[in-house]
Order: structure tokens, then C-alpha cells, then sequence
């Protein structure tokens, strides 16, 4: 099974963050450098345009509300992205055991 590395990881983190719950954008960013001990240090630019290819494809859905007098969007995980998380996070699985593999391959031929 190939999976397609440019913008997955990304749609992935962020599925996987709104698994728990809504958020607005900034708190996902946040939270993804944060969880990530900053290796997820991605910009609004990256994360902003990401959310709305997620809500046109119906995996995220997302409502104005106010907050400390400004108009932030909140999004939430939709029945079909719950979906496509669980597929996903079996790809990347998969993705992973196979990727784990080639590095301990690589490892084994150079110690040898």
C-alpha cells in the first residue's frame, strides 16, 4: 500500500488532534508542536490552508465563534473524517513497520 507522504502527515496530525475533540486553529497548532516536543512546528500558513481541504473534503467541519472579542473558527472531527483517521492511521502503520524495516536492514548491512 503506498501512501502519499506531501500534505498526509500533515492531514494526519491534524485529524488525530481534533480525534479528542474541537479546536481552533491556533490551540491545534499548539498542541501539535507541543505533543511533538517541536517537531511539529508548522505555521498558520501550512495549517490554515490544510483545515479547509479537510472541511471541503467533509472530513472537518468548522463554526464562527467569539472569543475574547474576536471571531475564531472552531473545527471538529466530522463521521467521515472519523473514517479516514482510522484508515489513515492504518496506513501510516504500515507505512512505519515497512519504513522501521529498511533502517534496521541498512543498519544490519553497515555494521556487518
Amino acid at each position: 500500500m503506498r501512501l502519499d507522504l506531501k500534505g498526509s502527515v500533515l492531514d494526519l496530525a491534524l485529524l488525530s488532534a481534533l480525534k479528542a475533540g474541537s479546536s481552533y486553529g491556533y490551540e491545534l497548532i499548539t498542541e501539535l508542536k507541543s505533543r511533538s516536543k517541536g517537531v511539529f512546528d508548522v505555521a498558520q500558513g501550512t495549517v490554515y490552508p490544510a483545515l479547509h481541504r479537510l472541511e471541503k473534503a467533509g472530513q472537518v467541519e468548522s463554526e464562527w465563534e467569539e472569543k475574547s472579542g474576536r471571531r475564531c473558527r472552531r473545527y471538529r472531527l466530522t463521521p467521515k473524517g472519523r473514517k479516514e483517521l482510522r484508515l489513515w492511521t492504518s496506513r501510516w502503520h504500515e507505512f512505519s513497520v515497512g519504513f522501521d524495516r529498511v533502517m534496521l536492514w541498512r543498519a544490519r548491512s553497515t555494521q556487518g
